[in-house]
This record gives C-alpha cells, sequence and structure tokens, in this order.
C-alpha cells in the first residue's frame, strides 16, 4: 500500500512503525537521553522511539520540542522518521534541524503498529512494506 503526503523534511528512511493515536510531546514526555518516552499514561509510555519510524498525529507542547529532537538526533536516540496527520510548528522545525525525513497529511489509521514502511519524504511518499507478520 502507498501512502502520498506532503514533505516537511526530506530523505529517505526504512524502517518499523512505532504508531500512537495520540499527540506525542517531545519536551517532558520523552527522554531525549534514552528515547523513552516517559508521559504518564500515554500508549506509548515505557518504549522507545529511537531507530523507529514514529506515527502520531500531531505534536503537542513546548516549543522547547524542536531542540529536543535535534538533542535526540546528536545523542543517537531520535526516530528514523515522522510521519504524522498534521505536523505543526514544533514537530516540524524539529525535523528540520535534527535532519530528519518528515511527511505529514498521511492517513495514519492506514499504518499498523510495528509494519515496516519504506518513507521517500523527498516526494511525500510511504509504502507499507508489510503489516506485522504479513508478507508483500
Amino acid at each position: 500500500m502507498i501512502l502520498q503526503g506532503r514533505k516537511i523534511f526530506g530523505g529517505k528512511a526504512r524502517g518499523s512503525a512505532m504508531v500512537s493515536r495520540e499527540a506525542v510531546s517531545f519536551f517532558g514526555g520523552v527522554n531525549p537521553d534514552t528515547g523513552i518516552i516517559e508521559e504518564e499514561g500515554h500508549p506509548l509510555q515505557g518504549k522507545s522511539v529511537s531507530g523507529k519510524v514514529l506515527v502520531f498525529p500531531h505534536g503537542k507542547g513546548s516549543t522547547v520540542g524542536s531542540y529536543t529532537l535535534y538533542r535526540m538526533m546528536k545523542t543517537g536516540t531520535a526516530p528514523i522518521a515522522i510521519l504524522n496527520r498534521e505536523c505543526e510548528t514544533i514537530v516540524a522545525v524539529g525535523a528540520i534541524i535534527a535532519e530528519i525525513p518528515c511527511v505529514d497529511q498521511i492517513d495514519i489509521d492506514q499504518i499498523p503498529d510495528d509494519a515496516v514502511l519504506l518513507i521517500d519524504a523527498d516526494n511525500g511518499r510511504v509504502e507499507v512494506v508489510n503489516r506485522g507478520d504479513e508478507r508483500s
């Protein structure tokens, strides 16, 4: 399955999807030293976004979240790509300064958790290579 969206920051990535149906806050919600989501009650609490394609509707919280994404890239704990339904300014600036491929205007409900994704952010293209245990 191919999903078409809008490029926020270009690049290519291949990896496993980590999907949240709730917004993510990078400042205070994600530990930049470990990549683990620490926000109390968040569906991904206790899971690491490091090396994953992080899929979530939109960001939330302080503008410091942009710098947190940059810090995560510098410490090696950042997601390898970000997909949003709507990428607001905090996540957009963070992805740009951290040089993380980012695409929005994606129907994230079509992406199952742990699916392998091919991201071509230069063209706003996301390919779902497999869905969990299914092979394509």
